[in-house]
This record gives structure tokens, sequence and C-alpha cells, in this order.
């Protein structure tokens, strides 16, 4: 394997925001899909890897130029769904797409072969759309294995920075980044603060959330984003699955959010999600997009007053 060029670290800008929507829609109108604009070149940037995401001028970010309309001032619970592994099967990734309610969020794997087109269409329905980083996990290398472009402990940091921008450069128009691909959920990189650290100290300079995947973690302190509060599809059956969906609606109304994660667009977890959603408002709650989710890291300068 060749050894990647050392990155240079990157200059933080100005202060970005966490990635308030600025346009509110009435309530009434909260259920009306709207288009996510295509990718902007004036948030991307040069890199060895091709066009990855970068701040722009005046406090422009990708986390707040592609994210789905939502309003802020909904006391109702929130829930949040991400779904991991978009991209890698087309058909599973078309049919996800076309029935999975618009305010779910896509995670792409950067091994996806070809995901433009499968990115306009979730574009063209108002999901929002994460880039899958692959990370060294828990049982590597004898029984788990997250590719030959993964961040690994053993690389140094400026190794696994060009592999994240590598990551980053694979799809445009996203909002940001989770830790996983598919069930795997980086544990073991994880666990070294500086490397994550790193890693989502990267994707803030460039205007990007970052999600946690393992449930129970701390909020990422160097970026904004959140943890994930549980795995839906583990395993994937029907009977789990709206298990844990319910139980993700206990832990919104306990706490005012939730955010779930699946591993896979499986056809039961369409399903079941579909389903699921048809009758959330009904309940008091509302699914939100995970724009709407995110929290500024502890460790983040503030704005002056």
């Amino acid at each position: 394997m060749a050894t990647a060029a050392a990155v240079a670290p990157l200059t933080p800008p100005s202060a970005p925001e966490p990635p308030p929507l600025p346009v509110v829609a009435p309530r009434a109108q909260a259920t009306v899909d709207r288009p996510i604009p295509p990718p902007d070149p004036t948030l991307q940037e040069p890199s060895p890897h091709g066009p990855v995401p970068r701040a722009g001028a005046e406090g422009r970010t990708p986390a707040r130029a592609y994210a789905r309309p939502f309003d802020r001032s909904d006391t109702r619970p929130r829930i949040g769904l991400v779904i991991g592994n978009l991209g890698l099967n087309a058909a599973l990734s078309d049919e996800a797409i076309r029935r999975l309610p618009p305010a779910t969020a896509l995670a792409f794997s950067p091994y996806a072969a070809r995901p433009e087109v499968l990115l306009e269409r979730a574009r063209a329905r108002g999901m929002e759309v994460l880039s899958a980083i692959p990370m060294e996990p828990a049982g590597y290398p004898s029984t788990a294995d997250a590719g030959d472009r993964a961040l690994l402990t053993g690389l140094t940091p400026g190794e696994n920075a060009d592999r994240l921008l590598w990551t980053l450069s694979r799809i445009s128009g996203q909002v940001g980044a989770i830790g996983a691909l598919g069930p795997m959920r980086g544990e073991r990189f994880a666990a070294l603060p500086e490397s994550i650290g790193a890693v989502q100290t990267g994707l803030y300079n460039r205007g990007l959330l970052y999600f946690d995947p393992r449930p129970g973690a701390p909020s990422p302190p160097r970026a904004f984003g959140r943890a994930v509060d549980l795995v839906v599809d583990e395993p994937a059956t029907r009977g789990e699955i709206e298990r844990r969906l319910a139980e993700l609606e206990r832990i919104a109304r306990d706490r005012g959010s939730a955010l779930g994660l699946a591993a896979d667009p499986a056809p039961v977890l369409v399903d079941r999600i579909a389903a699921w959603a048809a009758g959330l408002e009904e309940r008091g709650l509302v699914l939100a997009p995970v724009t709407a989710l995110a929290r500024r890291g502890d460790d983040l300068p503030r704005p002056a007053p």
C-alpha cells in the first residue's frame, strides 16, 4: 500500500456557527418536500483526490447550505435517523431514497462506485447527506475490516488526514460525516482522543458536522454534532426494528430529542421506518433532519459577545 502524503493542518475559519436553517417554514407547510441545492463550487476546494468541502466566505458552510428546512420553534420531541451504507447497492439505495421519509439522513459509503445519480435523487427529495468515514473498528483486522482507505490507529496523523480528504472527496453536497461504515463504528480509532479529535477538527474547519455512531458516547467535543442514541437494526428483524423505534420515541420524550442509526438500507428496515413515521406526528413527535439535532462541541471557541 502506498503511503499517503502528509496533509498540512488547516487554519480554522472564523468561528463557524452551528447549522440552523435561515428559512423557517410555517407548520402547515413543514411536510412539503424542498430540494436540497446542488453542490456549490464556492463551498469546495481542490485536493489530491478531487474537490472537497470547505467553509466559505461570510460564515457560509456546507452544513447550512445543504440542510433541510426545519421549524426550530417546533417544541415537539424530535427524532432523527441516519441510514448507512448508501450507494453500495444501487437498487436498495434507490428504494430507500424513494420510500424513506425526506427528513431521514443518508450516509453514503466512500466505496460506492458511482453515487452521483443517487445523490441527485436524494437532493430532489430534500434528504440530507453524510459522508461515511471508515475507521478502524473493533475486531480489526481479524474479524472486521473497514477497507483499504480506513483511518487506522497505526498510521501517522498526516496519513489519516489524507484518507479523510479522500473520503470527503467521494461525494458532494454533504452536511457532515459519521464515523460508521455499515455495522462497523470505528471503535478502536475513536478510542484515541487525539486521533478522533483531529477528525472532528478537520470537519469543523470545513463547516461540516460530525455524528458519533457509538451509542452512549459523549457529544463530539471538537465539532458541531452529537452521538447517536441507539442502533435500530441490530438485529435487522421486523420485531426488533419496531421495538427500537419505539425506544427512540421514549428517549425523545424524556430528553427532547433522539438520534437513531441504521447500518444498511435493507428492505425490512425501509418498510418498518416508512410505516412507523406515518403516524409519528399523531403521537406528538416530529421527525427532524440531523442538522436540527446538532450541538456545539464543548471545546469549540465561543463567538465574542
